[in-house]
């Protein structure tokens, strides 16, 4: 097997599991078959960032994208991206974008559409079916 593609899948790992917060470098060189010394140099001269920084961009991005969307606290969403503690990830966060995550929310929050909970939104767009009443049946199409 090539170099790029052991590389490409342990970061096809990362993709995968990134909001693990035990996601353990040893265990994605593996996925790769080097150690993790030599993952973090191919990984580097493959991608141009370390697998550690890799993951912290991809988590911040998905936090971003739901800073702006769902309607959950920073700590909430701290965990949810896999972040450990709600300090790091508010560092990382600012690093990265310039701005905190509630200074984010406020800025791009007011711009789209009002934070709507997942559940109103399927309610809405007639994801939930309700059960047929008494005396009627279902489709044959549907599960029983």
């Amino acid at each position: 097997m090539d170099k790029m593609r052991q590389v490409r899948l342990a970061k096809d790992a990362m993709d995968r599991d990134w909001a693990d917060p035990d996601l353990d470098l040893v265990a994605v060189a593996a996925h790769a078959g080097y150690s993790r010394y030599h993952f973090i140099r191919a990984f580097k001269e493959a991608y141009g960032e370390t697998p550690g920084q890799y993951l912290t961009h991809r988590r911040i991005e998905r936090a971003e994208d739901l800073l702006r969307t769902a309607n959950l606290s920073v700590t909430e969403i701290c965990h949810l991206v896999g972040f450990s503690s709600v300090g790091t990830f508010s560092a990382r966060f600012k690093a990265w974008t310039g701005l905190t995550p509630s200074e984010y929310r406020t800025k791009h929050v007011g711009r789209g559409a009002a934070l709507i909970p997942g559940c109103y939104a399927m309610l809405w767009a007639g994801g939930f079916r309700s059960a047929p009443g008494p005396g009627q049946q279902r489709n044959s199409g549907e599960a029983g």
